[in-house]
């Protein structure tokens, strides 16, 4: 009957492409403000995205798949939505641009540290993944972003210099905040936990690596303490949870923000962390080569290297993802490794240029692999 418990041959990072009554209700509430109980203040709102969320772990379920996510209907970002709900933090609106992507920039929100920061009891996403429990029968999965995208993500101009002066003490509440995030999750009934921990990838690129510099950090000592806080985030979990981590170059309406090889990440990714599943992006040559696969140590850790692409609506072709496989086997066991798309289909809610029936094929494809090379999902 194969394993029932992750990790899974194929899987998928987490957002799925909102449906048209999810973005038209939106529109209509005007506001995605969410109560702490996780629900949005809106009631009709709040009925499109249970009724809609119902579909999509069904279609999850129909092409396969043994984990399921909420698509992440719920938030607007990837990353925001969870970061905002957080104590200390919040999200401010300006009117300069946002941040940059290949060709387009981000909606102008930036966080702002107005305080020592922590993990609240009522934070939105444990009711996200409470609802998420009572629908299937099968592995629900959470992803957050991770510890890195506090830091990241936030310009030093926007950090309070009364909360935190000394750069280690914000590193140290950050990963203390994503321990109390993690046994909160466990608490609700959270088993399969994902944390989308894009910017060791970004550190990976020349120019954001130039940024960094300039703003007087070395970028391999941001990798080291990165690594640093999620080990610390996830070191004490209990032993049946299951921690994933998914490393990209940014997602944004197809479009990307970096490039870069992983080769100045790989060692504290694989080999600093405590993690038990990566996801990475490698659809593209922006990935560089797969050499870096050789530094995943031997044993239960496994690989789902991100082959198929959310990006395009092209298929790939199964002879061609199985050599990519065989590629990937010259640096780490086969059996260390599954399946996944490269990233989420819509990080934010307006979504990847791609159709929903193009999205299912992707994922029906994921599945395909899985029992060609594996012989199963659940293996």
């Amino acid at each position: 009957m194969g394993n029932k418990k992750p990790p899974f041959r194929a899987d998928h990072v987490g957002s799925l492409l909102r449906p048209p009554g999810i973005k038209d209700a939106r529109s209509a509430a005007g506001a995605t403000e969410l109560t702490k109980s996780g629900f949005s203040t809106n009631e009709a709102l709040r009925r499109v995205e249970d009724d809609a969320i119902k579909n999509v772990v069904a279609l999850q379920e129909s092409v396969g798949l043994q984990a399921v996510t909420d698509g992440e209907y719920r938030r607007s970002f990837w990353h925001y939505d969870f970061m905002g709900a957080l104590d200390g933090l919040d999200l401010v609106e300006r009117s300069e641009a946002g941040v940059q992507f290949h060709g387009v920039n981000l909606r102008p929100i930036f966080p702002t540290i107005s305080g020592r920061l922590s993990f609240p009891d009522n934070h939105p996403m444990l009711g996200h993944f409470r609802y998420l429990d009572s629908i299937t029968a099968l592995t629900p999965k959470i992803s957050i972003p991770g510890p890195s995208a506090c830091h990241f993500r936030t310009a030093p101009d926007d950090i309070a210099p009364d909360a935190y002066q000394d750069p280690e003490v914000l590193f140290d509440d950050i990963a203390q905040t994503y321990r109390q995030a993690v046994h909160a999750f466990y608490d609700a009934g959270c088993r399969y936990l994902q944390m989308d921990d894009i910017f060791f990838a970004y550190l990976c690129d020349p120019m954001q690596r130039a940024e960094k510099t300039k703003q007087g950090q070395d970028p391999d000592w941001l990798i080291s303490k990165y690594a640093e806080m999620m080990n610390k985030a996830i070191v004490d979990r209990p032993d049946d949870m299951v921690i994933a981590m998914h490393l990209c170059r940014g997602n944004f309406r197809s479009t990307w923000a970096a490039d870069g090889a992983y080769d100045p990440a790989a060692d504290a990714v694989f080999n600093q962390t405590d993690v038990d599943i990566y996801f990475m992006e490698y659809d593209s040559d922006r990935a560089g080569g797969l050499e870096p696969l050789r530094l995943l140590p031997k044993g239960k850790k496994r690989v789902l290297p991100g082959f198929i692409t959310t990006k395009t609506p092209e298929l790939e072709s199964i002879d061609g993802l199985k050599c990519r496989f065989d590629e990937a086997s010259q640096y780490v066991d086969i059996d260390q490794l599954g399946i996944a798309p490269q990233c989420g289909f819509a990080s934010t809610e307006e979504g990847n240029e791609l159709s929903e029936d193009d999205q299912r094929r992707k994922l029906e494809l994921v599945v395909q692999v899985a029992e060609e090379i594996w012989g199963g999902v659940a293996q």
